[in-house]
């Protein structure tokens, strides 16, 4: 979620939506952008921190056996990408229907064998038994209309994404860098991780999106990140190999400050 340019009158309870400049962007009741779809060209990532979500392309890959999970659907813009740049089947948790239906009607929500939306609680999703190790990544981007915080940010729930990654496994999380529950949301996820955290820069919006590992996700030299980074950019368009070059080079920030011997691999 991203903040908008323009205070526009948005109706309660319900997702809107908006265009300017070819791209379209859905609202839920307020002036925050829950997410963006560039009309011409559905798959592209238009917002700077749906980008860096996928950065977990670095670490593992995804093939036709491995399950990906997304929780908040927003504008589908995760799933469209995943899709296309993935062969593994997607599992996404929504728990507003109104915003899948929107979806459906104005973001070309694809209507592929792969990808399931469950209507249902993240919080409740995560915690299900029968999930246990059955995802080898999992983005988390839950938010309301307030954008008050991750509504699912308790140590609890970190636990419960950390149990239901295969391993090798990551974990994308998009937080507020300036909001008072970014420490707090990086504690949980730490302690959950077993502190294999990092966190990607701050983009201008205020978005820091962190990374977390399960297994041998992270165990990488520094030149095969770098090698990664110049296939997944060559073959995608994403800027990885600057959010490589931010991670080897600031990497000891915030995430690694209890840490600082962790970036030594590199």
């Amino acid at each position: 979620m991203a903040r908008s340019t323009r205070r526009q009158a948005f109706e309660a309870d319900l997702p809107t939506l908006s265009e300017e400049d070819g791209i379209r962007y859905l609202h839920f009741n307020s002036e925050w952008i829950q997410g963006a779809m560039r009309i011409a060209r559905p798959s592209e990532l238009v917002l700077a921190y749906t980008q860096q979500m996928m950065a977990w392309l670095l670490f593992v890959t995804a093939g036709a056996r491995d399950r990906i999970g997304i929780l908040g659907l927003g504008a589908g813009s995760l799933l469209r990408f995943t899709l296309r740049h993935t062969r593994a089947p997607v599992e996404s948790v929504e728990r507003n229907p109104a915003v899948t239906a929107l979806c459906r009607a104005f973001f070309r929500l694809p209507g592929s064998a792969r990808s399931v939306i469950d209507h249902a609680d993240a919080r409740d999703w995560v915690a299900e038994p029968g999930r246990a190790g059955r995802y080898r990544v999992l983005m988390v981007d839950l938010y309301d209309s307030r954008a008050e915080g991750p509504v699912c940010g308790d140590p609890a729930f970190y636990r419960d994404c950390c149990r239901v990654l295969d391993e090798p496994g990551v974990m994308s999380v998009n937080l507020f860098g300036r909001h008072e529950s970014f420490e707090e949301n990086l504690r949980g996820i730490r302690a959950a991780f077993g502190g294999r955290v990092l966190c990607l820069p701050e983009i201008d919006e205020g978005n820091t999106v962190v990374l977390a590992f399960k297994g041998d996700a992270l165990d990488l030299s520094r030149q095969d990140l770098l090698d990664r980074a110049a296939q997944l950019e060559s073959r995608t368009g994403l800027p990885a190999r600057r959010w490589a070059r931010s991670l080897l080079i600031g990497g000891r920030s915030r995430a690694a400050a209890e840490d600082r011997g962790r970036f030594d691999r590199f």
